[in-house]
């Protein structure tokens, strides 16, 4: 609802040629935050003549960003629209009529797939949920937190063949061929809605904008005309939560997207050990390589998915599949500290 946006206001002024969609004499700089989409924080940065025109602008962003939210939630339904849930609801039973958008994201999440030899398989829900509800537990009463039983997890993993997504574009349907298989889009699906909207403000004339959906950032252009083209820039979160320094770097983007993944924010603990939510799905247990990976790209979508799937892969094999793919760079923190980064990579950094 547009009331629900929690809006704070920063003021710099500036003197430019845009607002965030279209041009004044003037211009301000303005922040927007709300809080309930995706189940984190999102944040807006733009530019524009006054506090009203922002806030409308802004109320933009919401408003489409919220359309992917209800459509790609797993955990939730909505009166009159048919989401994810309804796909996983009804796997072995019937196909389920969808919007367009579930239709892209799924053969987005196929080509992602194919892409990374199987890291990102959104088919992948059924083993997900069961660590899910053991995360969910131990959080709730961390003194009963257990681990899933491993043949729980092997069990489910028989029903994550993504070739058995039925999609039917005549129709506008998806059908889950095996009753006991699910889909999880939570690997791609906050950076692809992050880049759904970007594409949206860009197609209205948006020119220079940051999204901050759950830490997906998308920049659109630059921080503003009158700063000579200065790029956006962005902080790399440092996994070492107690450290007093808080970024690891703040990279220069423009037209650039950022996406970090890591094992220092959702996690249990289980006797002592901390349990991330990364699942490697070979082992069927949290991925252990790194603390963090960070992506650079220009597709938001891409950028998830592949901090997603380079985290679980051995440093060797990441590092060849971002050096083979073209405007695609990639930072590695490995546990005990150590950080390497793909050869272009440090055209980013800020100096």
């Amino acid at each position: 609802m547009k009331r629900k946006i929690i809006m704070y206001i920063l003021m710099i002024t500036l003197l430019v040629n845009l607002t965030a969609c279209k041009k004044a004499e003037k211009e301000i700089r303005y922040d927007s935050t709300f809080l309930e989409l995706f189940d984190t924080v999102t944040e807006v940065v733009g530019y524009a003549k006054d506090k009203e025109e922002f806030t409308k602008f802004s109320q933009t962003v919401y408003d489409e960003l919220k359309t992917y939210h209800e459509l790609y939630d797993i955990y939730n339904t909505y009166d009159g629209i048919n989401n994810i849930k309804t796909i996983n609801d009804n796997a072995g039973i019937q196909p389920v009529k969808v919007d367009q958008k579930i239709i892209d994201l799924i053969k987005f999440a196929e080509d992602a797939y194919e892409l990374t030899d199987g890291q990102i398989n959104i088919a992948f829900g059924a083993v997900l949920e069961v660590w899910h509800k053991y995360r969910s537990n131990g959080i709730e009463d961390p003194r009963k937190a257990q681990l899933p039983p491993m043949e729980l997890l092997q069990e489910k993993s028989e029903h994550t063949d993504i070739n058995k997504i039925i999609i039917d574009e005549v129709n506008s349907t998806v059908y889950l061929e095996d009753p006991e298989m699910s889909l999880d889009v939570g690997a791609i699906a906050k950076g692809y809605a992050t880049e759904m909207v970007a594409q949206y403000l860009i197609k209205n004339g948006c020119k220079n904008t940051m999204l901050s959906v759950g830490g997906n950032v998308r920049t659109i252009g630059t921080k503003s005309k009158s700063e000579n083209n200065v790029p956006w820039n962005v902080g790399i979160q440092n996994p070492d939560m107690e450290s007093d320094q808080k970024n690891l770097y703040i990279l220069e983007l423009d037209d650039r997207s950022l996406v970090t993944s890591g094992d220092y924010q959702r996690y249990y603990v289980v006797d002592g050990k901390k349990y991330h939510h990364i699942i490697d799905l070979e082992t069927l247990m949290p991925s252990d390589y790194f603390t963090a990976v960070s992506i650079v790209t220009t597709h938001s979508g891409l950028a998830d998915a592949l901090s997603t799937a380079i985290f679980n892969m051995p440093y060797e094999e990441g590092l060849a599949l971002i050096e083979s793919m073209d405007d695609t760079e990639a930072l590695w923190v490995f546990k005990d500290g150590q950080m390497k980064y793909s050869s272009h990579f440090e055209d980013y950094i800020h100096n």
